[in-house]
């Protein structure tokens, strides 16, 4: 588990093709490496991977097929900054919220701007995912903890203060970039208690529109 909290800006150093998969090596920047052990976890732009080797500079990790199939990880390449931040420990300060390195969908930017000193974002929602985001509530992009401004149908909203663009990759996030999503996974575990048994029957999907929360007395149509 990790909190979104970033502890430091890595950078891609090589990129090889292994038996099918891809092997990704990184160097770490201030990231403190003192503590790391060969099968540690350090989420990478948001992805969990596990450290295979520990070269001093930094970590080469793993990557699958599927992994790069359902993340932005198909557009990195050698030079690439990722925003870095090792698993939390039982004293670890929770400054973001609780994120699994389980990217649910790679969404868009698809506007940036000046808004005083900070920097407001526009991000497309991936089909499916819509129905987690909540105005003030958490998402993480690209493995940063930020708080959604606002919600439309098809996209969120962001207001990045200065510290925050300054500590991770967002100064790079132009029009057209791909940013890996994971929504709140309390609203995952909410929406599975929702359905109930229905869970259990070979039809069921995990999908709650407002037909099912009607007919379970949260909303009237």
């Amino acid at each position: 588990m990790f909190t979104g909290i970033i502890e430091s800006v890595g950078e891609i150093t090589r990129l090889e093709a292994k038996g099918g998969d891809l092997q990704v090596h990184v160097r770490t920047g201030k990231l403190d490496l003192g503590d790391v052990k060969l099968g540690d976890s350090i989420a990478t732009n948001g992805v969990c991977l596990t450290a295979t080797q520990l070269p001093g500079d930094g970590f080469v990790a793993d990557v699958s097929v599927e992994t790069v199939r359902r993340t932005s990880f198909k557009d990195l390449r050698v030079g690439s900054p990722v925003n870095l931040e090792k698993a939390l420990t039982p004293t670890t300060r929770l400054g973001g919220h609780l994120v699994s390195g389980h990217v649910d969908g790679v969404a868009e930017i698809l506007s940036r701007s000046d808004d005083a000193r900070s920097v407001h974002i526009q991000v497309s929602i991936p089909s499916g995912l819509g129905k987690y985001m909540a105005e003030k509530g958490s998402i993480c992009v690209d493995g940063v903890s930020l708080t959604v401004n606002a919600v439309e149908p098809h996209c969120f909203h962001l207001n990045i203060v200065p510290h925050t663009t300054l500590e991770t990759t967002i100064p790079h996030w132009r029009v057209g970039t791909e940013v890996n999503l994971e929504v709140d996974v309390i609203a995952r575990y909410l929406e599975r208690l929702l359905l109930g048994d229905k869970v259990e029957q070979p039809q069921a999907t995990s999908r709650i529109d407002e037909a099912f929360l009607a007919e379970h007395g949260f909303l009237k149509l």
